[in-house]
Protein backbone atom coordinates (compact mmCIF):
# COMPACT_ATOMS: atom_id res chain seq x y z
CA UNK A 1 0.00 0.00 0.00
CA UNK A 2 0.85 3.49 -0.94
CA UNK A 3 0.87 6.60 1.66
CA UNK A 4 0.04 10.23 1.52
CA UNK A 5 2.50 12.92 3.43
CA UNK A 6 1.53 16.27 4.98
CA UNK A 7 4.12 18.15 6.19
CA UNK A 8 2.67 21.10 8.25
CA UNK A 9 4.62 24.20 9.61
CA UNK A 10 8.06 21.95 9.89
CA UNK A 11 11.02 23.61 10.39
CA UNK A 12 14.26 22.23 11.41
CA UNK A 13 17.11 24.76 13.28
CA UNK A 14 20.72 23.60 14.10
CA UNK A 15 22.81 24.94 16.74
CA UNK A 16 19.96 27.44 17.33
CA UNK A 17 20.27 29.60 14.44
CA UNK A 18 21.02 28.13 10.97
CA UNK A 19 17.33 27.58 9.85
CA UNK A 20 17.66 24.76 6.54
CA UNK A 21 14.14 24.26 6.52
CA UNK A 22 11.76 27.27 6.95
CA UNK A 23 7.76 26.63 8.25
CA UNK A 24 7.34 24.50 5.18
CA UNK A 25 3.65 23.23 3.65
CA UNK A 26 3.67 20.26 1.86
CA UNK A 27 1.35 17.64 0.39
CA UNK A 28 2.76 14.44 -1.35
CA UNK A 29 -0.22 12.63 -2.78
CA UNK A 30 -0.40 8.66 -2.23
CA UNK A 31 1.07 6.64 -5.45
CA UNK A 32 2.57 10.17 -7.27
CA UNK A 33 6.14 10.69 -8.06
CA UNK A 34 7.23 14.08 -5.79
CA UNK A 35 11.05 15.49 -6.19
CA UNK A 36 12.10 18.36 -4.23
CA UNK A 37 14.01 20.25 -6.40
CA UNK A 38 16.70 23.20 -5.41
CA UNK A 39 20.26 24.09 -5.34
CA UNK A 40 22.60 23.35 -2.78
CA UNK A 41 21.40 24.05 0.72
CA UNK A 42 17.91 24.52 -0.30
CA UNK A 43 16.89 22.40 2.83
CA UNK A 44 15.56 19.28 0.06
CA UNK A 45 18.09 16.78 1.52
CA UNK A 46 17.09 18.16 5.33
CA UNK A 47 13.25 18.05 3.94
CA UNK A 48 13.71 14.27 3.11
CA UNK A 49 15.22 13.32 6.13
CA UNK A 50 12.74 14.88 8.58
CA UNK A 51 10.09 12.50 6.35
CA UNK A 52 12.19 9.31 6.85
CA UNK A 53 12.61 10.21 10.58
CA UNK A 54 16.31 10.68 10.28
CA UNK A 55 15.90 14.17 11.63
CA UNK A 56 13.25 15.03 13.84
CA UNK A 57 12.08 18.59 13.18
CA UNK A 58 12.22 21.60 15.73
CA UNK A 59 9.04 22.50 14.70
CA UNK A 60 5.65 21.37 12.78
CA UNK A 61 4.31 18.12 12.49
CA UNK A 62 5.13 15.17 9.83
CA UNK A 63 1.69 12.97 8.80
CA UNK A 64 1.63 9.73 6.91
CA UNK A 65 -1.82 8.35 5.58
CA UNK A 66 -3.07 10.79 8.15
CA UNK A 67 -0.80 9.12 11.10
CA UNK A 68 1.56 11.83 12.72
CA UNK A 69 5.10 10.26 12.92
CA UNK A 70 6.66 13.28 13.38
CA UNK A 71 8.81 11.23 17.07
CA UNK A 72 8.55 8.06 14.94
CA UNK A 73 12.07 6.23 14.40
CA UNK A 74 13.31 5.96 10.95
CA UNK A 75 13.11 2.14 11.45
CA UNK A 76 9.30 2.31 12.42
CA UNK A 77 8.17 4.22 9.36
CA UNK A 78 8.18 1.64 7.11
CA UNK A 79 10.29 3.76 4.50
CA UNK A 80 12.99 2.53 1.75
CA UNK A 81 15.75 4.74 0.80
CA UNK A 82 17.65 4.87 -1.88
CA UNK A 83 20.97 7.23 -1.31
CA UNK A 84 23.78 8.90 -3.68
CA UNK A 85 26.60 7.24 -2.53
CA UNK A 86 24.51 3.57 -3.05
CA UNK A 87 26.03 2.34 0.65
CA UNK A 88 26.14 -0.92 -0.44
CA UNK A 89 28.24 -3.24 2.30
CA UNK A 90 31.48 -4.06 0.46
CA UNK A 91 31.73 -7.46 1.80
CA UNK A 92 28.66 -9.08 1.00
CA UNK A 93 27.00 -10.46 -1.96
CA UNK A 94 24.19 -8.26 -4.28
CA UNK A 95 21.95 -11.14 -2.62
CA UNK A 96 22.78 -10.33 0.83
CA UNK A 97 22.61 -6.49 0.11
CA UNK A 98 19.25 -6.57 -1.32
CA UNK A 99 18.15 -8.68 1.75
CA UNK A 100 19.51 -7.10 4.39
CA UNK A 101 16.68 -5.08 5.48
CA UNK A 102 14.62 -8.21 5.56
CA UNK A 103 16.74 -10.47 7.99
CA UNK A 104 16.93 -7.28 10.43
CA UNK A 105 12.81 -7.47 10.38
CA UNK A 106 13.59 -11.39 11.40
CA UNK A 107 11.86 -12.09 7.70
CA UNK A 108 12.35 -16.35 7.61
CA UNK A 109 15.01 -17.35 4.84
CA UNK A 110 12.47 -18.67 2.49
CA UNK A 111 10.44 -16.03 2.86
CA UNK A 112 14.08 -13.47 2.09
CA UNK A 113 15.25 -15.57 -0.63
CA UNK A 114 11.93 -15.32 -2.72
CA UNK A 115 11.86 -12.02 -2.09
CA UNK A 116 14.72 -10.79 -2.72
CA UNK A 117 14.75 -13.00 -6.30
CA UNK A 118 11.31 -10.90 -7.55
CA UNK A 119 13.63 -7.88 -6.23
CA UNK A 120 16.82 -8.48 -8.70
CA UNK A 121 14.42 -9.56 -11.53
CA UNK A 122 12.78 -6.20 -11.26
CA UNK A 123 15.53 -4.54 -11.77
CA UNK A 124 17.31 -6.87 -14.47
CA UNK A 125 19.63 -8.03 -11.63
CA UNK A 126 18.83 -11.75 -11.84
CA UNK A 127 22.03 -13.55 -12.94
CA UNK A 128 24.31 -11.01 -11.11
CA UNK A 129 23.20 -12.11 -7.08
CA UNK A 130 26.67 -13.92 -6.13
CA UNK A 131 28.44 -11.02 -7.31
CA UNK A 132 30.13 -8.25 -4.48
CA UNK A 133 29.41 -4.34 -5.44
CA UNK A 134 33.13 -3.74 -6.60
CA UNK A 135 32.26 -6.31 -9.51
CA UNK A 136 29.09 -4.19 -10.62
CA UNK A 137 29.13 -1.12 -13.01
CA UNK A 138 27.79 2.61 -11.27
CA UNK A 139 24.47 1.55 -12.89
CA UNK A 140 24.21 -2.03 -11.32
CA UNK A 141 25.28 -0.86 -7.84
CA UNK A 142 22.67 1.45 -8.04
CA UNK A 143 20.02 -0.79 -9.52
CA UNK A 144 20.82 -2.77 -6.09
CA UNK A 145 20.15 -0.01 -4.20
CA UNK A 146 16.98 0.69 -5.46
CA UNK A 147 16.02 -3.27 -5.20
CA UNK A 148 17.18 -3.13 -1.53
CA UNK A 149 14.78 -0.05 -1.18
CA UNK A 150 12.04 -1.86 -2.78
CA UNK A 151 12.33 -5.50 -1.32
CA UNK A 152 10.53 -4.50 1.82
CA UNK A 153 7.60 -3.52 -0.24
CA UNK A 154 7.79 0.20 1.68
CA UNK A 155 4.52 2.49 1.70
CA UNK A 156 7.18 5.26 0.65
CA UNK A 157 10.31 5.50 -1.38
CA UNK A 158 12.86 8.55 -0.55
CA UNK A 159 15.56 8.93 -2.73
CA UNK A 160 18.17 11.20 -2.13
CA UNK A 161 20.13 12.54 -5.34
CA UNK A 162 20.13 8.64 -6.37
CA UNK A 163 21.73 9.41 -10.15
CA UNK A 164 24.13 11.84 -9.00
CA UNK A 165 26.82 9.87 -9.95
CA UNK A 166 26.18 8.42 -13.20
CA UNK A 167 27.23 9.58 -16.41
CA UNK A 168 24.51 12.07 -18.39
CA UNK A 169 23.72 8.33 -20.98
CA UNK A 170 23.75 6.21 -18.36
CA UNK A 171 21.45 8.38 -15.69
CA UNK A 172 18.76 9.39 -18.45
CA UNK A 173 18.10 5.17 -18.50
CA UNK A 174 18.05 4.70 -15.48
CA UNK A 175 15.47 8.06 -15.21
CA UNK A 176 13.20 6.09 -17.52
CA UNK A 177 13.76 2.71 -15.31
CA UNK A 178 13.05 4.19 -12.18
CA UNK A 179 9.93 6.06 -13.09
CA UNK A 180 8.61 3.06 -15.03
CA UNK A 181 9.31 0.42 -11.52
CA UNK A 182 7.46 3.77 -9.91
CA UNK A 183 4.44 2.96 -11.46
CA UNK A 184 4.70 -0.79 -12.16
CA UNK A 185 4.98 -0.73 -7.91
CA UNK A 186 2.66 2.44 -7.64
CA UNK A 187 4.75 3.52 -4.32
CA UNK A 188 4.59 7.24 -2.84
CA UNK A 189 8.20 8.22 -4.23
CA UNK A 190 9.90 11.63 -3.23
CA UNK A 191 12.85 12.42 -4.78
CA UNK A 192 15.52 15.03 -4.84
CA UNK A 193 17.71 16.31 -6.82
CA UNK A 194 19.52 19.68 -8.19
CA UNK A 195 19.21 19.13 -11.82
CA UNK A 196 15.96 20.77 -13.48
CA UNK A 197 15.54 18.41 -16.28
CA UNK A 198 15.46 15.17 -13.87
CA UNK A 199 13.22 16.60 -11.89
CA UNK A 200 10.93 17.78 -14.67
CA UNK A 201 11.35 14.34 -16.95
CA UNK A 202 10.39 12.50 -13.75
CA UNK A 203 8.08 13.92 -11.58
CA UNK A 204 4.24 13.78 -11.68
CA UNK A 205 4.71 17.60 -9.29
CA UNK A 206 7.80 19.17 -8.17
CA UNK A 207 8.56 21.43 -4.89
CA UNK A 208 11.07 24.10 -5.70
CA UNK A 209 12.77 25.12 -2.55
CA UNK A 210 14.89 28.20 -1.89
CA UNK A 211 16.42 29.04 1.43
CA UNK A 212 14.95 26.60 2.96
CA UNK A 213 11.45 27.65 2.06
CA UNK A 214 9.14 25.92 -0.80
CA UNK A 215 8.83 28.33 -3.69
CA UNK A 216 6.07 26.83 -5.35
CA UNK A 217 4.66 23.18 -6.13
CA UNK A 218 2.77 22.06 -8.90
CA UNK A 219 3.25 19.84 -12.19
CA UNK A 220 6.30 20.37 -14.50
CA UNK A 221 3.90 21.79 -17.07
CA UNK A 222 2.57 24.45 -14.54
CA UNK A 223 6.46 25.16 -12.93
CA UNK A 224 7.95 25.96 -16.62
CA UNK A 225 5.06 27.58 -18.33
CA UNK A 226 3.58 29.88 -15.33
CA UNK A 227 6.64 29.92 -12.75
CA UNK A 228 4.94 32.41 -10.06
CA UNK A 229 8.14 33.82 -8.89
CA UNK A 230 11.65 35.55 -9.85
CA UNK A 231 13.41 32.42 -8.51
CA UNK A 232 10.97 29.79 -9.72
CA UNK A 233 11.18 31.19 -13.15
CA UNK A 234 15.01 31.82 -13.32
CA UNK A 235 16.27 28.27 -12.18
CA UNK A 236 14.12 25.79 -14.69
CA UNK A 237 15.50 26.30 -17.83
CA UNK A 238 16.31 29.40 -19.58
CA UNK A 239 14.45 32.95 -19.01
CA UNK A 240 14.50 36.17 -19.34
CA UNK A 241 13.78 38.25 -16.94
CA UNK A 242 12.01 41.76 -17.68
CA UNK A 243 10.97 44.81 -15.35
CA UNK A 244 8.94 47.46 -16.02
CA UNK A 245 5.58 49.28 -15.33
CA UNK A 246 2.04 49.06 -16.90
CA UNK A 247 0.14 52.17 -17.85
CA UNK A 248 -2.54 53.22 -19.80
CA UNK A 249 -1.91 54.41 -23.26
CA UNK A 250 -4.61 54.79 -26.43
CA UNK A 251 -7.50 52.94 -24.70
CA UNK A 252 -5.30 49.81 -23.48
CA UNK A 253 -2.74 48.80 -20.90
CA UNK A 254 0.91 48.44 -22.12
CA UNK A 255 4.54 47.20 -20.29
CA UNK A 256 7.10 50.00 -20.25
CA UNK A 257 10.32 47.77 -20.12
CA UNK A 258 12.04 50.55 -17.95
CA UNK A 259 15.40 49.42 -18.62
CA UNK A 260 15.33 49.44 -22.29
CA UNK A 261 12.62 51.14 -23.14
CA UNK A 262 10.41 49.17 -24.89
CA UNK A 263 6.59 48.86 -25.03
CA UNK A 264 4.78 45.65 -24.83
CA UNK A 265 1.28 46.20 -25.59
CA UNK A 266 -1.89 44.17 -23.69
CA UNK A 267 0.07 43.48 -20.95
CA UNK A 268 -2.23 41.67 -18.88
CA UNK A 269 -1.61 43.37 -15.27
CA UNK A 270 -3.00 46.36 -13.63
CA UNK A 271 -1.62 49.46 -14.12
CA UNK A 272 0.76 51.16 -11.75
CA UNK A 273 4.16 50.43 -9.80
CA UNK A 274 7.62 48.11 -11.16
CA UNK A 275 6.28 44.87 -11.94
CA UNK A 276 8.53 41.77 -13.07
CA UNK A 277 8.05 39.40 -15.82
CA UNK A 278 9.58 36.43 -17.20
CA UNK A 279 9.60 35.40 -20.96
CA UNK A 280 11.11 32.04 -21.89
CA UNK A 281 13.33 32.03 -25.33
CA UNK A 282 11.77 30.19 -27.17
CA UNK A 283 8.51 32.22 -27.33
CA UNK A 284 10.65 35.10 -29.25
CA UNK A 285 10.07 34.95 -32.29
CA UNK A 286 13.44 36.33 -34.82
CA UNK A 287 12.77 37.62 -38.33
CA UNK A 288 15.62 39.40 -40.30
CA UNK A 289 15.75 42.61 -39.94
CA UNK A 290 15.15 43.49 -43.70
CA UNK A 291 11.65 42.53 -43.38
CA UNK A 292 8.10 43.79 -42.27
CA UNK A 293 7.27 41.63 -39.70
CA UNK A 294 5.87 42.69 -36.45
CA UNK A 295 8.31 43.73 -34.31
CA UNK A 296 8.37 44.82 -30.15
CA UNK A 297 12.04 45.09 -30.53
CA UNK A 298 14.99 45.17 -32.87
CA UNK A 299 18.73 43.63 -31.43
CA UNK A 300 21.57 42.57 -33.09
CA UNK A 301 22.89 39.05 -32.12
CA UNK A 302 25.88 38.40 -30.25
CA UNK A 303 26.56 34.79 -30.60
CA UNK A 304 24.38 31.83 -31.57
CA UNK A 305 25.17 28.79 -30.31
CA UNK A 306 24.28 25.41 -32.18
CA UNK A 307 22.40 22.71 -29.62
CA UNK A 308 21.22 19.88 -32.68
CA UNK A 309 17.31 20.47 -32.14
CA UNK A 310 17.68 23.94 -31.75
CA UNK A 311 19.76 27.13 -32.03
CA UNK A 312 20.58 29.78 -29.05
CA UNK A 313 20.70 33.38 -29.62
CA UNK A 314 22.24 35.70 -27.01
CA UNK A 315 20.95 38.50 -28.60
CA UNK A 316 22.16 42.58 -27.45
CA UNK A 317 19.22 45.09 -27.24
CA UNK A 318 19.85 48.94 -28.34
CA UNK A 319 20.72 49.89 -24.72
CA UNK A 320 23.05 46.94 -23.84
CA UNK A 321 20.81 44.70 -22.37
CA UNK A 322 20.73 40.96 -23.64
CA UNK A 323 18.14 38.51 -23.53
CA UNK A 324 18.37 34.85 -24.90
CA UNK A 325 15.98 33.60 -28.01
CA UNK A 326 15.89 29.79 -28.90
CA UNK A 327 14.74 29.07 -32.63
CA UNK A 328 14.14 25.43 -33.66
CA UNK A 329 16.55 23.65 -36.22
CA UNK A 330 14.23 22.53 -39.50
CA UNK A 331 14.97 21.86 -42.74
CA UNK A 332 14.18 25.85 -43.33
CA UNK A 333 15.97 27.31 -40.88
CA UNK A 334 18.57 29.84 -41.70
CA UNK A 335 21.69 30.48 -38.45
CA UNK A 336 21.66 33.99 -37.97
CA UNK A 337 25.29 34.84 -38.01
CA UNK A 338 26.69 36.80 -35.08
CA UNK A 339 26.59 40.45 -35.79
CA UNK A 340 23.35 40.51 -38.11
CA UNK A 341 20.25 42.79 -36.79
CA UNK A 342 17.06 41.05 -35.92
CA UNK A 343 13.63 41.72 -34.86
CA UNK A 344 12.21 40.18 -31.80
CA UNK A 345 8.27 39.44 -31.60
CA UNK A 346 6.36 37.58 -29.44
CA UNK A 347 2.98 36.74 -28.35
CA UNK A 348 1.46 39.38 -25.13
CA UNK A 349 0.36 36.35 -23.27
CA UNK A 350 3.47 34.93 -23.41
CA UNK A 351 4.44 37.44 -20.99
CA UNK A 352 4.25 35.40 -17.51
CA UNK A 353 4.09 38.20 -14.60
CA UNK A 354 5.85 37.29 -11.07
CA UNK A 355 4.67 37.41 -7.84
CA UNK A 356 7.52 39.49 -6.30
Amino acid sequence: MSASIHIERASKVYDGAVRAVDRIDMDIREGEFFALLGPSGCGKTTTLRMIAGFEQPTEGTIRVSGKDVTGVPAHKRDMGMVFQNYALFPHRTVRENVGFGLRMRGIDKATVARKVDRALEMVSLSAMGERRPAQLSGGQQQRVALARAIVIEPRVLLCDEPLGALDKKLRQQMQFELKELQKTLGVTTVFVTHDQEEAMAMSDRIAIMNGGRVEQIGTPSEIYNRPKTRFAADFIGDTNLLSGKVVERDGGKVLVVAEDGFEIPGADHHPGGVVHAALRPEKIVLHPDESDAPCIVRGRIDSANFLGDSILYRIALPKGRHVLARAANTAHSRMLPPGAMTRLDWQPSDLVFLAD
